[in-house]
């Protein structure tokens, strides 16, 4: 399974090399960017590598020839798009890249990318406009959650899970004015109903503040982040609710990303090591030491940034596992289409 993500410095090497003479076409509109990246065969698998700055494609389309175009519609205030001035002219830039490892190894392909017009007469730069200011607030948050498709290029057309197999669920935040904010699955169990009742059995898939139960009892793992308010838990199916509607309930939180801690935390098991990891930063492991046990309560800084941040339960189903040596299998016919209302294009 990691070698399926994370490509390697042979693959990504030969990758840089096909994509040298890649056809990359970018249109310059008023206020936003249109890209399409032609992409080989080869690499189709791996859409959800190619970046436009922080932002994934909008869209993938598969070719008659078997390659692909990637999509990348944008408005210059997204995507973390810089804006110069240049003597007449104001620039906007940025960097299509192709990243087969985690955020911390250094693109495999880099192409830069530029939109320049005429300044307007009479604009200056904001610092320089005493009337100016940087406004930070917690404006409304939307939570959203979905399951992806096997190639994690949009909502799966299907949510019958073969036992075993592995069903990527997508969570992101909208942040629209807010702050920029990590999104955290500081809880998830599994149930058999899209409500919470006591005594209904439940299935624990995250907890303890956000340590992956599963990386431990399974294969499931954290995917390496494309963005900051959106995560990807690729989990493996399991046998809790076999045959039956299944529901995963996640509690989300927004959260500071330069204040994470014991309770604000993203950790996985990794197997080959022995140890939990830090998704976002394997150099602060030491966050997810108590995953094995019990993490601490809230420190005082904690609380009252709880006060300010925003959390949501979160429900996603039904999900229907089956066993495939089940011939009653093949009677499930539920509809992924059913399951979710999320514009995926738009999140992206």
């Amino acid at each position: 399974m990691a070698g399926h993500f994370y490509l390697g410095v042979i693959v990504a090497a030969v990758f840089t090399a096909a994509a040298v003479n890649a056809e990359i076409k970018v249109v310059c509109e008023k206020d936003a960017v249109k890209i399409t990246w032609r992409i080989h065969p080869d690499y189709v698998p791996y859409a959800a590598r190619f970046f436009l700055g922080n932002c994934m494609a909008s869209q993938l389309k598969v070719l008659p020839s078997g390659e692909g175009e990637a999509h990348f519609n944008a408005d210059f205030t997204q995507c973390k798009f810089r804006k110069l001035m240049k003597g007449k002219y104001l620039l906007y830039t940025n960097e299509l890249t192709f990243r087969p490892e985690a955020k911390s190894k250094p693109p495999a392909f880099t192409y830069p990318v530029e939109c320049a017009f005429l300044r307007p007469e009479g604009w200056v730069p904001p610092f320089l406009n005493p009337g100016s200011g940087v406004s930070e607030g917690h404006g409304g948050l939307v939570f959203h959650m979905a399951l992806l498709n096997e190639l994690l290029t949009g909502i799966a057309k299907t949510n019958i899970i073969p036992l075993g197999s592995f069903m990527p669920i997508w969570a992101a935040v909208e942040q629209k004015s807010h702050q920029p904010l990590m999104l955290l699955m500081e809880e998830c169990v599994a149930a058999t109903s899209p409500e919470l009742k006591p005594g209904k059995q439940l299935y624990p898939i995250v907890g303890n503040q956000g340590c992956l139960f599963e990386s431990v009892n399974g294969n499931s793992v954290f995917l390496p982040r494309y963005h900051s308010s959106a995560l990807i838990l690729y989990l493996q199916s399991f046998k809790f609710g076999l045959g039956k509607e299944v529901y995963i309930h996640c509690k989300l939180v927004a959260w500071d990303p330069e204040v994470l801690n014991e309770n604000k935390k993203t950790c996985h098991y990794v197997k080959e090591e022995d140890s939990w990891q830090l998704l976002d930063d394997p150099l602060q492991s030491s966050l997810c030491s108590c995953c094995s046990s019990s993490c601490r309560t809230r420190s005082k800084r904690g609380v009252e940034w709880d006060s300010h941040s925003l959390s949501q339960t979160t429900v996603l189903g039904p999900i229907i596992i089956v066993d495939p040596s089940d011939p009653r299998a093949n009677n499930a016919s539920v509809e992924a289409a059913d399951m979710s209302e999320v514009n995926w294009e738009k999140l992206n």
